[in-house]
């Protein structure tokens, strides 16, 4: 297998030199040095080699979580542990073939080289009953060993090991719990006693507990607020799509943000008993459809393992031993083994240069059958930041007016609705005044001073407590833009409302060009949220999605997903929140976004990094081109087989002849494998040389 790999990275430098002929006569006119085929050699060989271990993948990896690291250093220490164990093990069998006091030595380290072998054989045997491909590999191991060819099973044992580690790493079969939603908060919180803020252990908190929480901290509990105010960011658990004001009296629940305020909770559940942890509990009990799944190049070689062997049985009968032998090197389809998981690793590699982090390699398979994408409408569809659709003035003052007020009072604000304000006002090339005297109450709104002019900035409610005489008709307004799912900013300018800012929320840019691509590849498209059925309609009718289901609790929203899959769909689920969380995992693929919640990114099978929808429809390009070569794959693992077969037949060819059609088709698969490297090379970003090492 070496030798065919240095033969194919050989033969793929040199096309790539060919390939790019163009661009090295630049090169000579620039004086600059062209590019070598060593070093274009070299550059196969560190990008075969990166695929194969996932460096950048667990890069990508670690970015979300940096808690994963001390898993991945552990992974990856082990699996240098065994190679260097099989290593030694190799070296012992060496010495037992020349010493036969070593032999037993030998046989005994061989052994324990096979033993991720037989792991993988007693798993397929547990889950599908039925011998897979690898247990010819324990067979001819232990065979060799019987017949005292003790370095051709350790070669056999150390190949055999290396296939167990690609198929280990196209295949992500982590079982740790994918949701903590506790994992975000301070190891410690703050109670009142008795009129004293004290500091306490998260874990210890109970009922009745009153619990102080600040601008910029997590709920850490279900509860009622007894003092205070605040705008805290929900829509990670119940999918709003703005942030929601709440005063005394009213609920919060655990895992929301405060943005601004500060609050005292009476706790009413703690732990595992709030709304979010239900969800977790729901979450990590939910079964996931990778679990029942298998890499289709595995697949293949089990399935076509008794077709060879029932035609070798026909062989012995009808020609003898020898032919029969012969007939054992076609591998027909067994080379899929090998070949499905180099595609899919090299693939992971190309997509992880391009900002998409693959952590299960059989999406890429899975992704051809996809019939239905099911998008969650706030944070996916919808940005965080809204947009002002409709600016209504009254009095003597025009939009402009309106607008600078609004814009002048907000513009040292940070929150979205702020930085709404003050973009349409700089899109619109508006001068903006500044503010004297600001004051900013949490909940309700700002009030400054602007050129001698008392201006308020904020809710209804906030311009009725300061007495702002209000103009007539505006429940109608009011009811009518609240069921859309749009919010009012109220303007008051010297005791008056002046105008009222209509927001909306902001679809994603991409998402219009994304939903044409995949009505384009005949894909039936949904929206499902916890909105309001009005505003969850509209933003359908405005992207054009096909289907939507709206006022969606999290839990309904997988048996949707289930009820989708059991009408015979294949699922794409496309979500970015806690309430998400149980939905991508009913779903056959699942899609987050980089910045989404920790429950989501943790669940989700593929994560795109740049925090945009813009790269899904490239995805699946990318799986169809994926699908070609594993078309090839196959090809190239039967064809010399059914040759072979033919010639010893017809030909009455030998052994010579078999293992020659062997190797030959062997390095023409790999060649095959190799090839999505030279043709997305030009997606490969720089090596950067360590200069410590220079």
């Amino acid at each position: 297998m070496l030798i065919e790999l240095a033969l194919v990275g050989g033969g793929a430098a040199l096309w790539s030199k060919l390939k790019r002929k163009r661009p090295n006569l630049a090169y000579r006119l620039s004086n600059t040095p062209s590019p070598s085929p060593l070093s274009h050699y070299k550059d196969l060989v560190h990008d075969m080699k990166n695929a194969i271990w996932g460096d950048e993948r667990q890069q990508l990896q670690m970015t979300i979580d940096p808690n994963l690291r001390a898993e991945i250093e552990r992974r990856n220490k082990e699996e240098s542990r065994n190679l260097r164990l099989s290593a030694g093990a190799t070296g012992i069998a060496l010495l037992g073939t020349l010493f036969p006091a070593f032999y037993w030595l030998g046989s005994v380290a061989v052994i324990y080289m096979t033993r991720p072998i037989l792991e993988i054989v007693w798993r397929d045997f547990q889950k599908k009953h039925y011998l897979s491909v690898p247990m010819i590999s324990v067979v001819l191991v232990f065979g060799m060993i019987a017949t005292g060819r003790l370095a051709l099973a350790a070669i056999g044992g150390l190949i055999g090991g290396f296939l167990v580690i690609l198929i280990r790493k196209a295949e992500d079969s982590s079982e740790k719990h994918l949701i903590d939603v506790f994992a975000e908060h301070p190891s410690r919180v703050w109670l009142e006693k008795d009129g004293v803020e004290i500091e306490v252990p998260f874990e210890t908190l109970q009922k009745n507990d009153l619990v102080v929480v600040n601008a910029g901290e997590i709920i850490p509990a279900d509860g009622v607020i007894k003092t205070g105010s605040a705008s805290i960011d929900q829509h990670i658990l119940t999918g709003e799509s703005q942030p929601v004001d709440r005063g005394v009296g009213e609920n919060v629940f655990a895992a929301t943000l405060v943005l601004a305020g500060r609050l005292t909770i009476q706790v009413e559940t703690a732990g595992e008993t709030t709304v979010a942890a239900k969800i977790g509990h729901v979450l990590n009990n939910t079964k996931t459809y990778k679990d029942n799944q298998m890499l289709r190049g595995k697949k293949i070689a089990d399935r076509l393992l008794p077709v060879e062997l029932g035609i070798a049985a026909v062989t012995l009968g009808v020609l003898g031993p020898v032919p029969a032998m012969a007939v054992l090197w076609s591998g027909l389809g067994s080379r899929m083994i090998l070949y499905g998981p180099m595609s899919v690793l090299n693939y992971l590699q190309i997509l992880a240069r391009q900002g998409v982090l693959i952590k299960d390699g059989r999406v890429l398979e899975s992704l051809r059958q996809v019939d239905t994408v099911v998008f969650d409408k706030t944070g996916t569809l919808t940005l965080e930041q809204p947009s002002i659709d409709t600016i209504h003035r009254f009095g003597d003052y025009d939009e402009n007016q309106v607008l600078r007020y609004a814009a002048s009072a907000e513009f040292r604000q940070t929150h979205p609705v702020a930085r709404a304000i003050t973009d349409e006002a700089r899109q619109r090339g508006i001068s903006l005044a500044t503010p004297e005297d600001t004051r900013y109450e949490v909940g309700y709104g700002i009030k400054v001073y602007l050129e001698q002019k008392q201006v308020h900035v904020g809710s209804r409610r906030f311009m009725q407590r300061e007495g702002l005489a209000m103009p007539e008709g505006l429940d109608n307004l009011q009811e009518r833009t609240q069921a859309l799912g749009y919010s009012l900013i109220y303007v008051g300018v010297d005791g008056v409302v002046a105008g009222i800012l209509e927001m909306q929320p902001s679809i994603r840019p991409e998402a219009h060009e994304l939903i044409d691509s995949l009505r384009k590849r005949g894909l039936a498209t949904y929206i499902i949220s916890g909105d309001h059925e009005e505003p969850t309609r509209n933003i359908a009718e405005r992207l054009g999605v096909d289907h939507y289901f709206a006022e969606t609790l999290p839990e309904n929203k997988a048996e949707l997903i289930n009820r989708l899959r059991h009408e015979g769909r294949f699922v794409c689920y496309v979500g970015d929140g806690i309430n998400d969380a149980i939905a991508l995992k009913s779903a056959q693929v699942s899609i987050s976004l980089k910045g989404a919640s920790s429950a989501a990114t943790d669940t989700a099978q593929v994560v795109l990094m740049d925090g945009t929808l813009g790269y899904l429809s490239k995805l699946f390009q990318i799986a169809d081109e994926f699908e070609h070569t594993m078309r090839n794959n196959l090809l190239l693992s039967i064809v010399p087989g059914i040759i072979n077969i033919g010639g010893i037949y017809l030909l009455h060819s030998g052994i010579a002849a078999s293992v020659g059609l062997f190797y030959a088709g062997s390095t023409a698969g790999l060649a095959n494998t190799v090839l999505p490297f030279v043709r997305h090379r030009e997606n490969r970003p720089p090596r950067i040389e360590n200069v410590n090492n220079r």
